[in-house]
């Protein structure tokens, strides 16, 4: 049975309560409400509800919810040193099972401190049609993914080559910006591809807050689907179902970038069986199975139940970091334009979640993650081709912005969109096109001061 090192347990509640006392005290004498009319709530500061954490650091998102019993931060730090750790090749006396082919060895090799990857780390293919649940029909000797990395002596699938094509731009006033396109080309694959596969590039997405979003009723998430775009806004989002293996039934989608699966169980059991090449009790067969990789050994599976679930705990019970700054003249300006540009018709600002009875902690939390947790057209620039249940080539579920400003400080980049295309915050926008256009063309539109202040709103988040 793992400890948990004392030290850091107490080195991790010290840094709650501490962090928590300091932003009390210095926002009780700095804020007045009067000031700044309508664009200020002060309520968004706790943007995970009970669940925020003060903490603009390194580690803003690594911090467990501050609100965890003793027994469940004991639980969540467990889940912490799984999700932390190095998986090897069999026969091993921990951590045994990685492989044969594979694209990490650790959850956190590729969410670095459970924040937003840098770089492409999953290969997501398809061929035409649909599998018996109405998922992307996988390729004939390589499943729905392309493992890029092997065991000793054993073939990765392929690997994929990713050049870009710069192309610079300019905004009515002048100013000028750049996009790069990705050109995506599989290589050094073990065996023929068919032609017709379609390639998905994806990073790794945060995974804190995750435990909120999985609790926020269905109901509250269907009622702003508008996929006939009644109101003929321009936006039509609308909600992805998908397979729930251990249910066997349809379920609506929440999580991945297609929002393809249904629940952090099923999200974390695919991550470590497709990413890792781990089988555990939800997924127990090998992703290469029937494939020239495949070792013909069908054992246990590699992790236990216990292991997942307290994985599975860990991210649903990461704290959410909360905004910065929200009182300041400038970000308030900016949050008026991201309004008026209509960003939060897609980025919904809030939610209340209903009840966890795993996490009972995250109950009945009004949260501000800034998602509709919808699909939405994003135009051909951002399409892959490549559809996911319900979900279109161009089609990509809202991601939160909660936290996004503090990417830089805590993942050392500022990388974003599904396959870090975007370079900064203004790429990323000018990037959003399909529903989002009109909000790409306000936002082209605006001065550069104005511009500066609506990316000051995004950075206070």
């Amino acid at each position: 049975m793992k400890t948990i090192n004392p030290m850091r347990r107490s080195l991790v509640v010290m840094s709650i309560i501490t962090s928590g006392i300091i932003f009390l005290t210095i926002h009780a004498c700095s804020i007045d409400p009067q000031v700044y009319g309508e664009w200020y709530n002060e309520e968004e500061y706790y943007a995970g509800g009970e669940t925020t954490i003060f903490e603009a650091t390194s580690g803003a998102f690594s911090t467990p919810a501050p609100n965890l019993s003793p027994l469940q931060l004991e639980k969540h730090l467990s889940g912490d040193m799984e999700f932390e750790a190095t998986f090897v090749t069999a026969p091993s006396p921990v951590n045994a099972g990685l492989g044969p082919v594979f694209n990490q060895t650790s959850c956190v090799g590729c969410h670095t401190l459970d924040g937003r990857g840098d770089k492409p780390t999953v290969f997501r293919i398809s061929t035409p049609g649909t599998d018996a649940h109405g998922g992307p029909l996988g390729v004939a000797g390589f499943g729905g993914a392309i493992q890029d990395k092997a065991i000793f002596d054993v073939a990765p699938e392929a690997m994929v080559d990713i050049s870009y094509v710069e192309s610079t731009y300019s905004f009515p006033d002048g100013e000028t910006y750049s996009l790069r396109k990705p050109i995506y080309t599989i290589i050094n694959n073990y065996a023929p591809l068919p032609s017709d596969v379609a390639l998905s590039v994806r990073v790794a997405p945060p995974v804190f807050g995750l435990g909120l979003l999985e609790i926020i009723p269905e109901e509250a998430i269907i009622a702003l689907a508008d996929e006939q775009d009644a109101d003929k806004n321009g936006i039509s989002g609308k909600a992805n179902y998908v397979y729930d293996v251990r249910t066997g039934l349809m379920a609506l989608g929440r999580f991945g970038w297609k929002a393809n699966q249904p629940n952090l169980d099923q999200q974390n059991a695919a991550a470590f069986n497709e990413d890792m090449g781990i089988t555990n009790p939800i997924f127990q067969t090998e992703s290469c199975f029937g494939q020239l990789q495949f070792d013909g050994i069908t054992d246990e599976p590699e992790i236990t139940m216990p292991v997942l679930e307290d994985v599975t705990f860990y991210v649903r019970t990461l704290a959410v970091p909360a905004p910065r700054n929200l009182e300041d003249a400038n970000i308030q300006e900016g949050k008026m334009y991201f309004y008026k540009a209509g960003c939060n018709t897609c980025h919904n600002p809030s939610f209340t979640t209903g009840i966890a009875i795993n996490a009972p902690e995250l109950s009945n939390q009004k949260i501000y993650p800034y998602t509709d947790m919808l699909l939405h057209d994003m135009g051909d620039a951002m399409g892959d081709g490549r559809q996911d249940y319900l979900a279109t080539g161009n089609e990509w579920k809202t991601r939160p912005l909660w936290g996004i400003g503090l990417t830089q400080l805590a993942n050392g980049h500022t990388v974003f969109l599904h396959d870090g295309r975007a370079r900064n915050l203004t790429e990323a926008i000018m990037w959003h096109g399909g529903e989002a256009e009109a909000s790409t063309e306000y936002f082209a539109s605006l001065t550069k001061e104005q511009r500066d202040k609506l990316l000051e709103f995004l950075m206070a988040l």
